[in-house]
């Protein structure tokens, strides 16, 4: 009987080999930290904490500045307090150049938030990103042209209630007066979105006027609560059942 032979391994199919491996496991880890960015666990939730801590304690640099942006991504205040730290939030990515990805990314944030169910502090390292980035109207549109939806999407998280003196309200006001400055362009694309702009803006101050006769109602709905999970510390333990929830409303 024929013994069997070991089969001979060239060193293109070891390399082969280690390289789908290393694949496969990079997907796994991928997962995981997806998972643990998704918050849906009070053991998740702390894993994200303890990753922004980390992240935090780094710094920002131009190669790891869309982690940061991913982690803003997380609608969970632990996580952001802990990736904020001490900073101020509105100049936390003011250490990076911007760029059409940086703009492109937090206007899509804006435009996914529910009105009234975002972080105040989340809010306010976007628009600290976008008064930089439109500092000078022209120099911003070239690094990315702002359209009437972006200008609806910043203008949503308007709250006139709370008047021009609130931070957030202030920081997003200041950002239209900056789209509205592209007024005098000869495009007449970029004009119709300077006058939207301004248009915004009088409605906001103008008490006879209502946000919904400028920004579509469907973007105006308000979100008064949302439900985040805690860390495991803060979590309730209901005696009659012995099970716990790490639901909790966020304002």
């Amino acid at each position: 009987m024929a013994s069997i032979q070991p089969l001979e391994l060239t060193a293109d199919r070891v390399a082969e080999i280690s390289e789908n491996e290393d694949t496969r496991v990079f997907d796994i880890e991928n997962k995981l930290l997806q998972g643990i960015f998704g918050c849906r666990s009070p053991e998740a939730v702390e894993a994200s904490v303890m990753y922004a801590r980390f992240l935090s304690s780094v710094g920002i640099t131009p190669e790891n500045y869309p982690v940061f942006l991913r982690m803003l991504e997380i609608e969970n205040h632990w996580v952001i307090d802990a990736l904020i730290g001490e900073r101020d939030s509105l100049t936390l990515l003011s250490s990076v150049q911007p760029n059409r990805f940086i703009v492109g990314r937090i206007l899509a944030m804006m435009t996914r938030w529910h009105r009234g169910a975002v972080y105040h502090k989340n809010l306010s390292v976007i628009l600290g990103v976008l008064q930089s980035v439109y500092g000078s109207p022209r120099d911003g549109y070239r690094i990315y042209p702002v359209t009437i939806a972006d200008v609806n999407a910043v203008g949503k998280h308007l709250n006139k209630a709370k008047g021009q003196n609130d931070p957030v309200n202030r920081a997003i006001l200041a950002v239209l007066e900056k789209f509205s400055m592209l007024e005098d362009s000869s495009d007449p694309d970029v004009e119709e979105i300077a006058i939207h702009a301004t248009a915004v803006r009088n409605a906001f101050f103008d008490d006879r006027k209502r946000m919904e006769d400028v920004i579509p109602p469907v973007l105006l709905v308000m979100v008064t609560e949302h439900d985040e999970v805690s860390p495991r510390r803060y979590v309730k333990t209901s005696k009659s059942s012995g099970s716990s929830t790490g639901k909790q409303h966020r304002r």
